[in-house]
């Protein structure tokens, strides 16, 4: 096992805040939330529960009338053990939870470097018995899901071990579901319209995720995203069921990144940051479910969703830049895993809105596009770079819904917002994004540069239009018509950036 010397003197720094985050959430009376700086965001009355009570005692019957909005939220994310060196552990833990045989869950690269060594080590040493599947594809279609749970299904396993970034613990998670439900067809699950969006209504095999890239947040939530290449667009399979039993956080894990996919999962988390902390409110979300347990995983912001998502941004326009212009800045690197799983239980309660639904098809009609520094023999607009690129036109869109939350994200940005005017919130914040891309370097100035043209926007409307379960979660976005002109102007806008 490699020394833990280094990093263990930068470690304390990050693992005390998050400490002090979890004991500032489940301790401080009234809570120290950053919302309840805008008193009016969440537009709940204070006499709430005590006037539903009643009238939803019976609540497993239907909602009386198909827009009634949301009262309550849950909180859900995967147990996270973070520090360095903590990926030897996991043999302790597969042999506790009783496992016969594990299913290692990799891609080719990851399997020859240093994260896979230390679990190899591991399981050895406690007697695990497993075997490893590392053909996991960068960005994964559907194709590449289901040969992965093919693979699975022939092992006769009894859990998983996903070693990787968000490609990896997402094809885990689907190899678990779908082995699990062994005869479901494949869109069976995946979310509606694409799919039929059945609920998962049994325990899954247990699944514990080592993330090797700081950026995806999926070792904390219970989303599986890929390419469904029938209609050129990503979709996936959203249930609180798939989320991981626990989440091994190795900052030792984190050398092995490449700047360039640095860069990218950090964009990935500024934008889950963003988008988590810009959502509607949890009130505001209708209809409101039938039942209680259909539910979903995005909600809505809520009180506490928006501590862990303003938390996660302020720290990756703090240590992003530093994580992906020093390599040997062991601090940012540590930092910016924080800030991914942060960011991840945020945007996992609260949801991700319009640059994650305007990305999935973005990078499902990739006209031709390698992003520089990814070493995959085909086109590739990674996630955080197509997440990303849209984001000055969403947040100028969306700062009408709420000035004072927009410019408290352009704080965070390091602005100073002492006398901004609310009719400027939108435009104040969409620059400070614009030069935290161009100060990051290496960023595609709009979709032009992808290779997209005018003559595109409507095919990319059309793969955004069906991704309903994200971006309804934007303000100004109502579900009718009007969405595809809002959805015409926002591409339109992100064609260029000066």
């Amino acid at each position: 096992m490699a020394p833990l010397t280094p990093l263990t003197r930068v470690l304390p720094s990050a693992a005390s805040r998050a400490t002090s985050l979890l004991r500032t959430i489940q301790f401080t009376h009234p809570p120290s939330c950053p919302c309840h700086s805008n008193p009016n965001y969440h537009k709940t009355p204070t006499s709430l529960t005590q006037r539903n009570y009643e009238k939803n005692r019976q609540y497993a019957t239907p909602v009386d009338g198909a827009l009634a909005k949301e009262y309550a939220f849950e909180m859900a994310a995967s147990s996270i053990r973070f520090g360095p060196g903590v990926t030897q552990e996991v043999g302790m833990d597969l042999k506790h939870l009783g496992t016969k045989k594990v299913c290692v869950v990799t891609d080719p690269t990851i399997d020859k470097l240093f994260p896979m060594q230390q679990v190899r080590e591991s399981l050895a040493r406690e007697g695990v018995n497993y075997v490893v599947y590392n053909n996991v594809s960068i960005e994964p279609k559907d194709t590449s899901v289901k040969e992965a749970i093919a693979w699975a299904k022939a092992q006769n396993v009894d859990s998983f071990l996903a070693v990787g970034g968000g490609s990896v613990i997402d094809t885990a998670k689907l190899m678990n579901l779908y082995t699990t439900y062994a005869d479901a067809p494949f869109l069976d699950f995946v979310n509606a319209p694409l799919g039929n969006g059945r609920p998962v209504d049994r325990p899954l095999k247990p699944l514990i995720a080592v993330p090797t890239t700081a950026g995806t947040g999926s070792e904390t939530t219970g989303t599986a995203i890929f390419d469904l290449t029938t209609h050129h667009a990503k979709t996936g399979v959203a249930h609180r069921n798939l989320k991981p039993l626990l989440g091994i956080c190795d900052p030792l894990n984190m050398r092995t990144m490449p700047s360039a996919v640095k860069a990218s999962s950090g964009l990935d988390v500024l934008c889950h940051a963003l988008e988590s902390w810009t959502a509607i409110p949890y009130t505001e979300r209708k209809p409101r479910p039938a039942h209680p347990l259909q539910r979903p995983a995005y909600q809505g912001a809520n009180p506490i969703s928006d501590v862990f998502s303003l938390h996660a941004l302020k720290r990756t326009v703090k240590y992003l830049p530093r994580a992906v212009h020093n390599p040997d800045d062991l601090e940012a690197q540590s930092e910016m895993l924080l800030a991914a799983t942060l960011a991840g239980i945020g945007f996992g309660n609260a949801g991700v809105h319009l640059c994650h639904g305007m990305s999935y098809p973005i990078s499902g009609r990739n006209p031709g596009y390698h992003h520089k520094g990814y070493e995959v023999n085909k086109p590739l607009i990674p996630h955080g770079v197509s997440v990303a690129v849209t984001a000055p036109s969403v947040f100028r869109f969306t700062a009408p819904s709420n000035p004072e939350r927009h410019l408290a994200a352009a704080e965070a940005f390091g602005v100073d917002i002492t006398n901004a005017k609310r009719e400027d919130a939108g435009e104040i914040l969409s620059d400070a994004i614009s030069r935290f891309l161009e100060e990051l370097g290496d960023q595609p100035k709009g979709l032009k540069p992808l290779g997209f043209t005018s003559s595109d926007i409507d095919a990319l409307v059309e793969g955004t239009l069906p991704q309903r379960r994200v971006i309804v979660l934007a303000p100004g976005i109502e579900g009718g018509e009007n969405d595809r002109e809002v959805l015409t102007r926002l591409f339109e806008h992100a064609l260029e950036r000066k």
